[in-house]
């Protein structure tokens, strides 16, 4: 088995325990609500690896058109639910099934720190294909560099895998595919029974 299928077997197994360990006080972070007041206008924004529509999907509104998308069913399904607004789809974000420079936002919550790190480069071209000139992109990644595999994650007896970048490799990535780094932080990871920080990333995409 792939590490995607292990990823997208457990988001599907993982869903009601996963919706349970989110923090929602965790997810009202500065750097999501800073990211969304920035896109000027009638702005679309995709979330890629959006899960179950938490934060970004169910906090996007007014006028910014948000469509998520993610390879798992169920979370999905929950996104219908959290975000009723949201246009949905489901996909691989080394293939993102969108026209070139669709969007003038992308967000990535938690979401590229369980792509196999082969992939990594070609999900962050994705990232800038789908994106306008001067799009924004708003990336979480991983303090240090890390992969490995749960085998029992969240204590639910099911499989996660993560292969998270850290900050300088994340920074090669974004600026290999075009993007000028803007903003730098940290947010928290949202999962009740950690206590992890990750790093996030805002950019542009230069003309």
């Amino acid at each position: 088995m792939s590490d995607k299928d292990v990823v997208r077997r457990g988001y599907d197994e993982l869903a009601d325990t996963y919706a349970a360990e989110r923090s929602p006080d965790s997810l009202e972070t500065d750097a999501l609500g800073d990211f969304l007041d920035s896109l000027e206008g009638a702005a679309r924004i995709l979330d890629a690896g959006c899960g179950q529509g938490v934060p970004v999907l169910e906090r996007a509104g007014g006028s910014t058109e948000a469509v998520g998308v993610d390879f798992s069913r169920v979370q999905l399904r929950r996104a219908t639910e959290n975000a009723p607004d949201a246009a949905l789809a489901q996909g691989d974000m080394t293939s993102l099934p969108f026209r070139d420079g669709e969007f003038d936002g992308v967000t990535a919550f938690h979401s590229v720190i369980h792509v196999p790190s082969e992939d990594h480069p070609t999900v962050v071209a994705e990232f800038a294909r789908v994106l306008s000139p001067g799009g924004r992109l708003l990336l979480t990644a991983g303090t240090s560099e890390w992969s490995g595999t749960n085998p029992d994650w969240l204590g639910s007896g099911v499989e996660m895998r993560w292969d998270i970048a850290g900050p300088a490799e994340t920074r090669r990535l974004l600026e290999s595919a075009g993007f000028a780094v803007e903003r730098e932080g940290t947010v928290e990871d949202g999962l009740a029974e950690q206590d992890a920080e990750f790093a996030y990333f805002v950019a542009r995409l230069q003309a």
